[in-house]
């Protein structure tokens, strides 16, 4: 199954000094944590603080490379997370045409904030970013001290808490 979710924050992680992009479900109380790249990051957080360049960076030449082909981005989709890596699809639609493209997440997600689509992020991916966040040498990080010190910053998280990402 699919949900759908949003944007929450870009932030740096304080531990290891990178970009980090927390997703939330929109109807629920799940969260997805994805590292992405400093360039990622800066494309991301600069749409949705409305900054704009002068001159088309990366993300914005590529959305006006779709908009001039008639291409419509109907949804981003997480779908997968192999060996720390997650994977992510872009539907686009092209006259009646249904095409899809393999994408990271985070050039995925800087193309969805530009288009206004969608993202979903699929129950497999959750529930195994939960298994890698939950585990700690093989025992269940909630009875680690340090599995309660990340439930008890990821139930208190805000956006505040680290600032915003700023380029």
């Amino acid at each position: 199954m699919l949900n759908a979710m949003k944007i929450f924050s870009v932030n740096m992680d304080p531990v290891t000094n990178s970009p980090i992009i927390i997703l939330k479900e929109i109807e629920g109380e799940r969260t997805l944590l994805i590292w992405i790249g400093l360039l990622e990051a800066t494309a991301i957080a600069s749409e949705m603080e409305g900054i704009k360049f002068s001159r088309p960076m990366t993300h914005d030449l590529l959305m006006n490379i779709i908009n001039k082909a008639d291409i419509h981005i109907g949804r981003i989709e997480i779908y997968d997370l192999k060996d720390n890596t997650y994977y992510a699809l872009i539907h686009l639609t092209q006259n009646k045409a249904q095409l899809t493209i393999d994408a990271r997440p985070s050039d995925a997600i800087a193309l969805a904030i530009r288009a206004k689509a969608p993202i979903f992020v699929s129950d497999e991916v959750i529930k195994k970013s939960k298994q890698i966040e939950d585990m700690d040498e093989g025992v269940p990080s909630d009875k680690s001290e340090k599995g309660k010190k990340w439930q008890d910053i990821l139930a208190k998280l805000k956006p505040e808490d680290f600032g915003k990402y700023k380029m």
